[in-house]
This record gives C-alpha cells, sequence and structure tokens, in this order.
C-alpha cells in the first residue's frame, strides 16, 4: 500500500488519473466487473462553491445485465459496492492521497428501482485521524432523480 501512496503523492492534489489508479489498484478485482467510471474528483473547494461545500467524489455505473437481478433491475449489492467505491474515493480526496480504511458502517437506503446508468455523488462529512464519515446520494445518469442513499463509517488505517 506503500507503493500506491508513493505513487499518488506527486499530484498537487488528489484527481480522476489517482483515483482511476485506485480503480485498478486497491479494491477487488471483481469490482472491475461492475465497469465503474471516475466522473469527478473535488479534493478542494472549487471557485463559488456553496459554503457548505464537502469533498468529495462522483461515480457512475453504466447499467447492464451482468448486474442485474429480478429482470431488469440493478441489485442492492451492486448498488452498496457503488456507494462503497465512491466513499472511499470521496475520502482519498479528502485525505489528498489515499489511505488503507475499513468500513465499520454502511446504511443504505433504496428509493426506487434502477435500469438506467447511475450516478454515486459521495461526499465526506468528517474526517479524522483514525476515522472517516461520508454520504453518498445514488442518481439517474438520465433525469437526476435520487434512486438511493447510503451513509458510511471508516476506521483509516
Amino acid at each position: 500500500m506503500g507503493e500506491v501512496r508513493r505513487l499518488l503523492s506527486p499530484e498537487p492534489a488528489f484527481g480522476i488519473q489517482a483515483a482511476g489508479f485506485l480503480m485498478l489498484t486497491v479494491f477487488a478485482p471483481w469490482v472491475a466487473d461492475l465497469a465503474m467510471l471516475v466522473e469527478s474528483v473535488e479534493p478542494v473547494r472549487p471557485p463559488g462553491a456553496h459554503p457548505d461545500w464537502l469533498p468529495g467524489a462522483a461515480l457512475r455505473m453504466p447499467f447492464s445485465k451482468k448486474i442485474c437481478a429480478d429482470g431488469n433491475v440493478v441489485c442492492s449489492q451492486a448498488l452498496m459496492a457503488l456507494a462503497d467505491t465512491a466513499m472511499v474515493i470521496a475520502c482519498s480526496a479528502a485525505w489528498n492521497g489515499y489511505r488503507p480504511m475499513s468500513m465499520i458502517d454502511q446504511t443504505m437506503h433504496f428509493l426506487r428501482p434502477v435500469s438506467f446508468d447511475i450516478i454515486a455523488d459521495a461526499r465526506v462529512i468528517r474526517i479524522a485521524r483514525t476515522t472517516s464519515f461520508a454520504r453518498v446520494t445514488v442518481v439517474s445518469a438520465v433525469d437526476k432523480r435520487p434512486v438511493g442513499m447510503a451513509s458510511s463509517a471508516y476506521s483509516m488505517q
């Protein structure tokens, strides 16, 4: 893991390239089968951001039959994996680099069935030396209507 951190550190701020590198090297190989794409990473407050801005990241998960259950509906396990992956990227953005972390808790609420591409927007609520807290909103990539929301806590190593 030290090698991952060393490779990420030359960037002045954790960005899409570093997040893509994490997607290929840190997550379990089956996560790659979900075909997630990093759409944005916000490690620092952008100009004109709202006062309540939080560091975070947005990931897209394309719809495919491979992640479906019950016909054409994306299974809950894939949605939870998307939320978890987005939150790890968001925490890495807040730390300006990857730190090994283990999930302590994740609560996910499913608001409606999913049969389309979705976007997970993860935001870090609080990040401390040993623990991080984040939330994610999962929305339709087409109409931006919410399809789920999650909150998680991580133990940082």
